[in-house]
């Protein structure tokens, strides 16, 4: 069962907002662990705001070095109420920031001082000559004497107060990136590949994002009296272990700040997952040996020694620091036994459950026989990418599958895919005469703008309508594909989405009753969401909380205290092992036919918009997934399968 931030905090007896504390041999770094990004974003506001108060006290200015990008902008939100509620001054404040794209216009959507100035700077009462950013504008022959002054005015103030700073999935702080020396100042640098892929969405393709930026150099940074780090979400994971953890290296820039006296790292429980004391808390301190940690052990410990998991002996849990969980439990074939027999029950053929079958040691129940099954995706393919084998199995067992879309997905339509798809209208309209003026004008006008359209530019609503209209027909296509009818797909539209940028609007009212509609009108007995909180951008996590707290405001109607509620991910990231409660296999000709059914969203193929820093395209990174939860399963002794597609309940 998958765990709630506010019960992570019940469970650990801790109030809500303080970190999670553990005894501490692996970090070189201190660390601090919340539940929640909200907590610990107002916990690194809360100190910032008594350093601004505190230099007030003394008549001085607070010199204050700031982050872009979606780390620090709940810290900015906060700092913002502060400001409005508690009567919190900026009078006194001045602010240095971390880096700039270069080229880039102040105006542009991208520029981070558009950035800063809808983030903060509009809403608080900071002097306008008092916040300092690297300019973008500056001639190229004139970049070296800027980067100069910009050290020499963070000097002239004596240095920074305090430094925040966010992180690269290649470990890079500023625009510092892997092979920056420590002793390195503000520059223009070349950007990373990883960077720029990274950075795609945000320009809407890889080949706009520009190659260079300013940047605050390491050995500014490190100058800095306090550095506070942060970091959000599962993808930073592997970066934050390599950086708290590993050895200092230019490979890894964020490892510097091992030699800072006083730096602190502020990051969530996904992006901590891989730290040791969260990845192995038994070698770090005392833990309770509940059956989740002696899932959590075994295959951990089978994994490590490469060993199927009948094969561990006692020696091998003694050499691994798990002496005290034998001493609990017994011998390691009875502990082997138990924990082989509970993943060998997660595997079943029968999603939503088999029929004239004893339900005992499966994942799902027998009854009702034939179920109502309502899958929610964020996107109009994370259905077919992310359990795409599962979804055509629901259907040919003969459940009632229903698909709920929760957004158009249209930021992710490239603008030659819309003005490809106007143009055809238009010219389809003009020469058969079909007498619709409205609709070729919406059409004709998003062609338009698109042949002129310049970075700077949010699309217009046309182009979005076009853009959606595209993904709805994808969407529409796949769903024919497996074999249910189009009345069972539901374009849900969530107001959260449609603000035609990559930053959208907070979770709202309607936003939840929409998902509410959806499900008092199919009344499921299997509801599937996508439990993917690796989603670059957030909309997966939003798209959850808004399933989540549906379903928690329903709960107590009568059809509800029927319905079960399975996780998916697949896309970004997969369960850990021992965190799966049903595994679905695939044969080779299930995974081709799930291949087939991604190549329905033909928009999202050859030159997607936004591809991360993974190159490959979505079935890809589907099939590999998949692959190596079968692979996984089987390296732990377990059946040898093509493909699996995992699951994990969440207990309402």
């Amino acid at each position: 069962m998958i765990s709630e931030p506010s019960l992570l905090e019940s469970q650990s007896g801790r109030k809500p907002g303080e970190p999670v504390q553990s005894a501490i041999t692996y970090e070189k770094i201190p660390t601090h662990i919340y539940a929640d990004a909200k907590d610990a974003s107002r916990a690194v506001a809360h100190e910032i705001a008594d350093l601004i108060r505190e230099k007030q006290k003394e008549g001085k200015l607070c010199v204050l070095g700031l982050a872009t990008g979606s780390s620090p902008k709940t810290v900015y939100a906060e700092l913002i109420r502060l400001h409005r509620s508690d009567g919190l001054s900026f009078q006194n404040v001045v602010t240095f920031n971390l880096d700039e794209y270069y080229p880039m216009e102040p105006d542009s959507l991208q520029s981070y001082v558009r950035f800063m100035k809808e983030q903060l700077f509009d809403h608080v009462d900071i002097p306008e000559g008092n916040y300092f950013l690297p300019d973008g504008t500056i001639p190229y022959d004139r970049v070296a004497d800027f980067c100069r002054a910009y050290e020499e005015k963070v000097a002239s103030y004596g240095g920074l107060d305090f430094q925040l700073l966010g992180i690269g999935g290649n470990g890079h702080i500023g625009f510092n990136e892997p092979g920056s020396l420590i002793n390195s100042h503000t520059r223009l640098m070349m950007l990373d590949h990883s960077t720029r892929a990274a950075a795609s969405m945000d320009f809407g393709g890889l080949a706009k994002v520009p190659k260079k930026a300013i940047t605050m150099g390491v050995s500014t940074i490190l100058n800095a009296r306090r550095v506070v780090l942060l970091a959000w979400g599962e993808r930073k994971a592997p970066v934050i272990r390599a950086a708290v953890e590993g050895t200092v290296t230019e490979q890894v820039p964020a490892s510097y700040l091992q030699t800072h006296p006083n730096t602190l790292f502020v990051i969530d429980t996904a992006a901590a997952h891989e730290l040791t004391r969260m990845r192995s808390p038994w070698l770090v301190d005392a833990v309770e040996w509940n059956n989740s940690m002696i899932k959590k052990a075994v295959t951990s410990l089978s994994r490590t020694l490469g060993k199927p998991i009948l094969k561990l002996t006692n020696k091998d849990y003694n050499d691994n620091g798990m002496s005290d969980l034998l001493a609990q439990v017994g011998q390691a074939y009875d502990l082997n036994i138990d924990v082989f027999n509970q993943l060998q029950h997660t595997i079943t053929g029968w999603p939503g459950g088999k029929p004239n079958a004893s339900d005992t040691n499966r994942p799902e129940r027998a009854l009702p026989a034939s179920k109502r099954c309502l899958i929610f995706s964020p996107h109009p393919d994370d259905d077919i990418i992310s359990m795409g084998g599962t979804f055509q199995r629901l259907h040919d067992q003969g459940h009632e599958v229903h698909v709920g879309y929760q957004t158009s997905g249209n930021i992710a339509v490239a603008d030659d895919e819309a003005l490809r798809f106007a143009d055809y209208v238009v010219d389809f309209n003009e020469k058969f005469g079909i007498d619709s003026p409205e609709a070729t004008r919406i059409f004709r006008d998003a062609a338009d703008f698109l042949r002129e359209k310049k970075d700077s530019e949010m699309d217009t609503e046309e182009v979005r309508y076009v853009k959606g209209l595209i993904r709805k027909g994808e969407a529409k296509a796949t769903c024919r594909f497996v074999g249910i009818p189009v009345e069972n797909a539901h374009f849900l539209n969530m107001p959260f989405y449609e603000t035609g940028k990559v930053e959208k609007k907070p979770l709202g009212e309607e936003d939840i009753q929409v998902v509410m509609d959806v499900i008092e009108k199919i009344k499921p007995h299997q509801i599937y969401a996508a439990g993917d909180l690796a989603d670059p951008h957030g909309t997966h996590k939003v798209c959850l909380d808004a399933v989540m707290e549906a379903v928690r405001r329903l709960k107590d109607r009568d059809f509800m205290k029927d319905c079960w509620v399975w996780l998916y991910r697949g896309a970004w990231a997969e369960w850990d092992i021992h965190e799966i409660e049903m595994a679905v296999p695939m044969s080779p000709d299930q995974v081709m036919r799930k291949r087939l059914g991604i190549f329905k969203h033909q928009s999202q193929k050859d030159g997607v918009v936004y591809q991360g820093t993974d190159g490959r395209e979505f079935w890809q990174r589907a099939e590999e997934r998949n692959r190596g939860t079968a692979e996984l399963y089987n390296s732990l002794g377990l059946a040898e399968y093509e493909a699996m597609e995992a699951f994990v309940r969440w207990k309402f």
